[in-house]
């Protein structure tokens, strides 16, 4: 289940290790926590649609997702504080090496004209971030089921100090980056 955990030990963290010239395993990067989150602007409207979410990710992450919140009130977008605008999902452990494997394997090569994943989006410390225009590129939504194709964003936490380190992490566990 978990086959990219095993293959981080085997080969990615010696890879790394090697390559930066590390003292010590425990400067070798980690992802440390995968987080998903849909946005549903049109929650404020339809109740149900937080429902169809929460349900989409859970089927995808295999997770319970949470319901996030409005923090604060504002008029320009009908939006009051406490209202639900979201839900997301943080994975780590077992679950996040499995979702990452079948994102990487199964999912993103679903996509059309799919060219790989854009190389530039990480974020200085180590964090890379990525986007998704629709939840049916995984095989657990079903097409006739869903009332909304919907995107999502996908946050990689890693424990590496540059882009560069997190970058050589994320393409040893098999990320498709573009050329």
């Amino acid at each position: 289940m978990a086959r990219l955990k095993d293959e981080y030990k085997a080969s990615v963290a010696p890879a790394l290790m090697n390559k930066f010239n590390y003292k010590s395993v425990m400067q070798i990067p980690k992802l440390d926590k995968v987080v998903i989150n849909v946005g549903a602007g049109e929650a404020k409207d339809n109740s149900k649609a937080i429902d169809a979410i929460m349900e989409d990710l859970g089927k995808i992450t295999g997770q319970r997702p949470i319901v996030c919140r409005a923090k604060k009130s504002v008029a320009n977008f009908k939006l009051r504080e406490g209202m639900p605008i979201g839900v997301k999902v943080t994975l780590r452990g077992d679950r996040m090496y499995e979702f990452v494997d079948r994102l990487f394997s199964t999912a993103l090569p679903r996509v059309r004209d799919f060219r790989g994943i854009n190389p530039n989006s990480f974020d200085g410390r180590g964090n890379y971030s990525m986007g998704i225009k629709e939840q049916l590129i995984f095989p657990e939504i079903e097409y006739d089921k869903i009332d909304k194709v919907r995107g999502m964003d996908i946050i990689f936490v890693t424990t590496a100090n540059t882009d560069e380190e997190a970058r050589e992490l994320l393409t040893l566990m098999g990320a498709p980056f573009a050329k």
